[in-house]
């Protein structure tokens, strides 16, 4: 009886934390040939020949010794990677974080009961945050159902990120600050902030231990518009989040050194649930056409978000909604659960509030007024000054591929995420001449506390069938085959790393540990050939698929002369967002949608011709 009660009991979100495996680490010599085959598309004979020489020098010492090392390491960790891998991707970086690592996305109610109407916001606003406030319910009492890769249950950690965080800049090294706690763990922040002209304030969403309706939400937002439309602008000071990480953190400390209060104001914004950002801009978008609010979400009024905050709602004047998050504290997905779960809700229920239209007595919102002195007045113009000069640089198109999606490409027996990766690197090939170094994430979360690994695409194979594609004398029969070796490749690369076994991570812990003990660098991270086939965070396309819902986001490139290259794929469409740099003559992200469509076509074609 007892076993029939526990099966029928539902999972509760953090369930499985204790029980997850620890993340491996892949033995060297593995490592070390998958890196050779990572390289070998870049590199001439001589080139690969001088590689393979300083692979296995480093194989036969250094690396042996690192290696070591490491391995003891991971037996006292359940996750060697996790300090690691926040300090060196996200908290040691000091390029601005807000255009350059975070990521923004459109929300996709305009798709079904939300298209873009005057005079909706405010309340789309409220009911759009009061959906957002259910799914913080959900995991403050555990009652999200953890996730899982077929019966494998996945790592949750993150999802304890998505509220009431924020990264805090430090002069050499930034921290992240988690407020949030379960419902067992203790009291949890339960205010939100709200940003708007330039001003700041805040409420608590939840009354009398009830998170407030829509029509209450929507009284307190209506009131902070009230006061920003007939009072004058206020000082901005959201827009030093922006800016270069130590000249951040050298404003915040004198912001906090004129007046104690300003601390108070500093600890209300970071612990608070999320920020809602009301943005005046009208970015008008359609389904089939996602480039403006794309754009606006990356690069929007920084006055009116806060760039180190885990979840910043932004909520356009024509009723078009979107997000900007800080990367830091989560990956991607986690923000898709949230945002595939609002759409879900704002879908089944119209986009209607269907409740009691009373409203209770609680406290308007309050303002939240930093002390200011000329230093803060300066360091505000600098930063709105190179927040326009970099977002000016920014390019940014989101476009529906409609002509087919995952049906007509599973009815050819053919994995679609593959697919678009192939064509990706077709649509790279046919503008360069040459291949690209290409990024696409790999989940590792079925291990504790695993984010992501480096999964690349640019095989040999991807290579081999570019050049046959290209190539007027060859048959569809021996591109097809190159195709099916592309594909066969691909998808082992992907198992492989989603199993803890690429090499990406494991060449950065070996580096890491070699620079923890001071030892010189070892020569294969200083071979031309590293950073030219991606290592080192030098890939020239930074790709992802962000899932099979409604919900994408993009993200700038990795590398001056890159691409970020985004796309959620559906049964009927693929839609895809790209980021370039203007000040980059050799990059187009119009241009590459554009044979990425036509790349499409042709391996359609193929994988038609090839049933017949």
């Amino acid at each position: 009886m007892a076993n029939h009660l526990s099966e029928s009991l539902p999972e509760r979100t953090f369930q499985y934390q204790n029980s997850l495996p620890p993340l491996p680490v892949p033995s060297l010599e593995s490592s070390l040939s998958k890196y050779l085959d990572a390289v070998r598309p870049f590199a001439s004979e001589k080139e690969f020949k001088a590689t393979e020489d300083i692979v296995r020098k480093f194989q036969e010492s250094v690396g042996q010794e690192l290696h070591q090392k490491l391995l003891q390491k991971a037996k006292t960790e359940r996750n060697w990677l996790e300090k690691w891998w926040f300090d060196t991707a996200y908290l040691e970086v000091r390029i601005p974080s807000q255009l350059n690592v975070n990521f923004g996305g459109p929300a996709p109610y305009l798709e079904h009961c939300w298209p873009p109407t005057e005079g909706t916001y405010m309340e789309r606003a409220s009911i759009s945050s009061w959906h957002t406030l259910q799914y913080w319910n959900l995991i403050r009492t555990e009652r999200l159902a953890p996730q899982k890769a077929g019966k494998t249950a996945l790592d949750m950690d993150q999802f304890r990120m998505l509220f009431c965080t924020c990264k805090v800049p430090g002069v050499k090294k930034d921290t992240i600050r988690n407020y949030f706690k379960t419902e067992s763990e203790g009291p949890c922040p339960s205010h939100l902030v709200v940003m708007c002209r330039g001003r700041i304030f805040t409420f608590d969403a939840v009354c009398n231990g009830e998170i407030l309706t829509p029509p209450e939400l929507l009284r307190q937002l209506s009131y902070v518009k009230e006061c920003c439309d007939t009072e004058p602008e206020g000082d901005g000071v959201a827009v030093l989040t922006s800016e270069e990480r130590t000249r951040w953190a050298k404003a915040r400390e004198h912001l906090i050194s004129i007046d104690p209060h300003n601390n108070t104001i500093l600890e209300t914004i970071q612990s608070s649930l999320f920020v809602i950002s009301l943005d005046e801009t009208k970015p008008y978008s359609t389904p089939e056409n996602y480039t403006n609010m794309t754009a606006q979400t990356l690069k929007g009024d920084p006055t009116i978000r806060w760039g180190d905050k885990s979840y910043n709602s932004l909520v356009f004047s024509d009723g078009t909604l979107g997000s900007n998050c800080d990367h830091a504290p989560y990956d991607g997905m986690v923000l898709v659960s949230l945002c595939w779960y609002v759409d879900q809700q704002v879908k089944a229920t119209q986009g209607k509030w269907k409740g009691s239209d009373a409203v209770r007595a609680m406290p308007l919102p309050e303002e939240l007024v930093f002390t200011v002195d000329e230093k803060v007045c300066r360091d505000i113009r600098d930063a709105k000054q190179q927040y326009l000069e970099s977002t000016q640089n920014l390019q940014v198109i989101c476009y529906a591929f409609t002509a087919f999606g995952k049906a007509a490409i599973k009815q050819k027996k053919l994995h679609s995420d593959t697919f678009v990766q192939l064509a990706m690197q077709l649509a790279y090939y046919k503008m360069n001449k040459k291949p690209g170094s290409c990024y696409e994430t790999a989940t590792t979360r079925k291990f504790y506390h695993g984010r992501t690994e480096t999964m690349r695409p640019c095989t040999q194979e991807a290579v081999s069938w570019c050049k046959a594609m290209m190539d007027p004398t060859c048959t569809d029969n021996v591109r097809r085959k190159a195709m099916q070796q592309a594909f066969s490749k691909h998808n082992k690369l992907m198992a492989e790393a989603q199993e803890g076994q690429g090499f990406d991570r494991h060449l950065l812990g070996l580096y890491l540990i070699s620079k923890e003990e001071g030892r010189p660098t070892p020569e294969l991270y200083m071979d031309p050939l590293y950073a030219k086939s991606g290592g080192g965070g030098n890939f020239v396309l930074s790709s992802s698929l962000v899932g099979y819902t409604t919900v994408l986001g993009a993200v700038a490139p990795m590398v001056h002369h890159g691409y970020g290259f985004f796309y959620r794929i559906r049964d009927d469409r693929i839609v895809i967002s790209i980021t370039a740099w203007k000040s980059c003559h050799e990059t187009d992200a119009a241009s590459l949608f554009n044979q990425f469509s036509s790349s499409l076509h042709e391996m359609l074609h193929l994988a038609t011709v090839s049933q017949l």
